[in-house]
């Protein structure tokens, strides 16, 4: 049986209910799809699709979430493919069209990441796994609590600095961390920030992401050297991640604000 459904672009499409043969191009993705039990269902991933560990391995590589392989996709079969607007390209997204239905999705706040996990439960058939998940999404988050309003940007590179943006799921996060970002007016939702730039944003809180720049203790003095009077903290970037994280997310966050 086949419907019509509209993705979150506006884009109209024919799939067959319940999928049978599933690609996804974005970790997120993928892992939540383990989440709701359709590991048989899930016939390719991406190279950065790692979660969860020990099963996921079992699933064919089909690139990366900028680059894919069409041929070794074809050849899959898929009758659904699963994109995110942020992790892969309009480009991409034409390409596989050719192949088979490809749903785009796009995750800009907390509230986007719940409807995310609705909309796949929906389309697997899996709504009250899906439910499920809500629950304890929102469970997790309940008890964060901030007390004050601080300055804090969000690094998630280096060689140029990248910073995190508005109109992201992290800068959602970081706001119900009670931090105020700086650099959400930017145009780029990653945008590019000097030296200078970090300095003259007077910030209470400088955020260094484990990913997907791997910042280490050994980059602390890096930044503390022209911010000095800036707290700067290493974060685990997987625990800012919308889907299943944040299931274990809300209890790591809760404890990060209460240490800065």
């Amino acid at each position: 049986m086949t419907h019509l459904i509209t993705d979150y672009l506006g884009r109209k499409m024919h799939i067959s209910t319940p999928p049978k043969r599933i690609i996804s191009i974005c970790p997120a993705i993928t892992e939540t799809l383990f989440a709701l039990g359709l590991e048989n269902e899930i016939v390719g991933r991406t190279r950065y699709c790692i979660f969860p560990k020990g099963i996921v391995e079992h699933v064919p590589i089909v690139g990366g979430t900028k680059e894919v392989n069409i041929d070794k996709i074809r050849e899959l079969r898929p009758d659904l493919i699963l994109a995110e607007k942020e992790e892969n390209t309009e480009d991409i997204v034409r390409a596989l069209e050719k192949i088979a239905p490809v749903f785009v999705m796009e995750v800009q706040s907390i509230q986007d990441a719940y409807r995310f996990l609705q909309t796949l439960g929906e389309l697997a058939n899996k709504e009250q796994a899906a439910d499920m998940l809500i629950t304890s999404c929102k469970s997790s988050f309940a008890s964060i609590q901030h007390k004050q309003y601080r300055k804090a940007a969000y690094v998630i590179w280096r060689k140029p600095y990248m910073v995190v943006g508005g109109t992201t799921y992290i800068n959602d996060v970081l706001l119900k961390l009670g931090f105020r970002n700086p650099f959400e007016k930017e145009d780029s939702r990653y945008p590019a920030v000097t030296k200078e730039e970090l300095a003259n944003a007077n910030l209470d809180v400088l955020l260094l992401a484990s990913e997907p720049f791997p910042f280490q203790e050994k980059h602390l003095a890096e930044f503390q050297a022209f911010l000095p009077n800036t707290k700067i903290v290493l974060v685990d970037g997987e625990m800012f991640w919308y889907g299943t994280k944040m299931i274990t997310s809300g209890p790591y966050l809760e404890n990060l604000i209460k240490n800065i």
